[in-house]
């Protein structure tokens, strides 16, 4: 069993730690919130830590799942960051989704200081991190990926190895701009649907088993059909992965018009109130913009 410290206890971090807890590791956890770290360390049995250092001493792995660039170079090479203790020969795996720029900078850090750094972003939501069941696309070296899958295994049900460091958050880019796409053309289909007077849910019976099915459609028609939006991904937090998405595309020359586009939908959404609605919300765009 390793030792193990996981930084973040948001609504992804705090099951994913659990998870690894229950698998048999000793986990201590920091949050910024010490309450949140000292009541997952009451439920699951591990320790609260007061700074990422303090966590990370003496650990096999650390793991970090926070918001966005500046928080994880807070956690990792900020004061109190856990790169400050971190041991020879021990792995960093960081599940936030952030820039491949930040991901190929703390991966140097980390090997000019002697350990290993994976960039590891996850999909499949809040659900996904309770049941167990996450998607992990990976950066970095093989044998460090080789080391560090069963840990990350153990809230996982999909773990690949994409290439070299950078290369999983240019994945996750990657289902960010697909995911962007489906939720609209749901979205546009359920909205023509309630508009033509169609029964949404014999339309998505039948069409769900068809080239239009997808994950989206069979686990959110539903509660978007009622005006449901609290049953996911936040807007401001796909906002932000969008962000990343065009600004990557702006310097590898990719063409992302349909990114962008859906990018300013939920620009929209954001002005309606919805910055906290899931990203599913693109409908309630729809209907405002219509009128309904």
């Amino acid at each position: 069993m390793a030792k193990v410290a996981f930084i973040g206890m948001g609504v992804m971090g705090y099951p994913m730690a659990g998870h690894i807890a229950k698998a048999g590791h000793d986990v201590t956890v920091y949050n910024r919130t010490f309450a949140k770290a000292e009541k997952w360390a009451s439920e699951f049995g591990g320790k609260a830590a007061p700074t990422p250092a303090k966590a990370a001493e003496g650990c096999d792995f650390v793991i970090s799942c926070v918001g966005n660039d500046d928080d994880l170079r807070s956690v990792t090479t900020g004061a109190d960051g856990a790169f400050s203790t971190m041991k020879k020969g021990a792995i960093f795996i960081d599940n936030t989704t952030v820039s491949a720029d930040v991901a190929r900078e703390l991966y140097k850090a980390a090997s000019d200081a002697g350990f290993g750094f994976l960039d590891a972003p996850i999909s499949g939501g809040q659900a996904g991190a309770e049941n167990g069941v996450l998607t992990v696309m990976v950066g970095g070296d093989e044998a460090t990926f080789n080391t560090a899958k069963p840990i990350i295994d153990c809230y996982a049900k999909m773990v690949s190895l994409m290439g070299g460091a950078g290369a999983g958050q240019l994945t996750k880019m990657v289902n960010q701009i697909c995911i962007a796409g489906l939720v609209q053309g749901l979205s546009e289909g359920i909205h023509f649907a309630q508009n033509a007077g169609l029964d949404v849910e014999a339309v998505i019976d039948v069409i769900s088993k068809g080239a239009a099915g997808s994950w989206q459609m069979e686990n959110r028609h539903k509660t978007m059909s009622k005006g449901e939006y609290e049953h996911g991904f936040a807007v401001d937090w796909m906002r932000k992965d969008l962000a990343i998405c065009l600004a990557e595309a702006n310097n590898n020359g990719a063409s992302l018009p349909g990114t962008a586009l859906i990018d300013q939908y939920y620009s929209d959404v954001q002005k309606m109130g919805g910055n906290r609605w899931d990203t599913s919300s693109l409908l309630a765009r729809l209907n405002k913009f219509s009128g309904k």
